[in-house]
């Protein structure tokens, strides 16, 4: 108890939005054992990402996505411009279905920065995990053209789309690419079935034009 005490003091100094604090916190008996006014900004910033490892691992409000959300909130207050923070922030509040707080980190850490790409990359798994591709394949483009133009799981999510709206060549193209970075049997299997149904939708297109021409 306190150690929730202190946690709140703490957030009331900081100015943290308590009515995000409480909703998160009321849905958990947790007493995280932390004492978070006598860290400093590294020692912050080590123990959010290391609650926020185990956080994303389940997805589910535990001592460990509370303590990881507590943390980022602190942090991006100490520093608004981090979009480091914002981002995992977003992350945290998109696994727990909090959509519009997740959006809202998000494109904040856009406007504050929009040549980083995992701002868009996350908020395009976001897009992605509510069967929204459309919105979905803008955000992973806008993340390949700025830094993950080599990112595995980027390529991965265009060429899974692309496969999905049935553009069946530029899935190839982008799940080849992805295979060059990390090549693995489920990858092998899909880009196996992508081109069997390229191969199945040209020669269909094929015929029709020709039966088009004969006429």
């Amino acid at each position: 108890m306190r150690q929730l005490i202190r946690l709140f003091l703490v957030l009331v100094l900081l100015g943290i939005n308590l009515s995000v604090f409480a909703e998160i916190q009321g849905k958990i008996d947790y007493q995280i054992p932390i004492d978070y006014s006598k860290l400093d900004e590294n020692e912050l910033q080590q123990k959010a990402d290391f609650y926020y490892e185990f956080a994303v691992k389940t997805g589910v409000v535990d001592e460990n996505m509370t303590a990881a959300l507590n943390l980022y909130h602190i942090l991006a207050h100490k520093n608004p411009q981090n979009i480091y923070n914002l981002t995992k922030l977003g992350t945290l509040y998109d696994l727990i279905g909090k959509d519009r707080t997740a959006k809202l980190a998000f494109f904040d850490a856009i406007g504050i920065n929009s040549t980083k790409g995992e701002p868009y990359f996350r908020l395009g798994d976001f897009y992605y995990r509510r069967g929204l591709y459309k919105k979905a394949l803008k955000m992973y483009k806008e993340a390949y053209k700025k830094e993950y133009s080599n990112h595995y799981e980027t390529l991965y999510k265009l060429g899974d789309i692309y496969e999905k709206f049935g553009d069946t060549e530029a899935a190839l193209r982008y799940l080849n690419l992805a295979k060059q970075i990390n090549p693995n049997e489920e990858l092998e299997n899909k880009i196996l079935r992508v081109e069997y149904t390229h191969k199945i939708n040209s020669e269909y297109y094929s015929n029709t034009r020709i039966r088009l021409l004969e006429r």
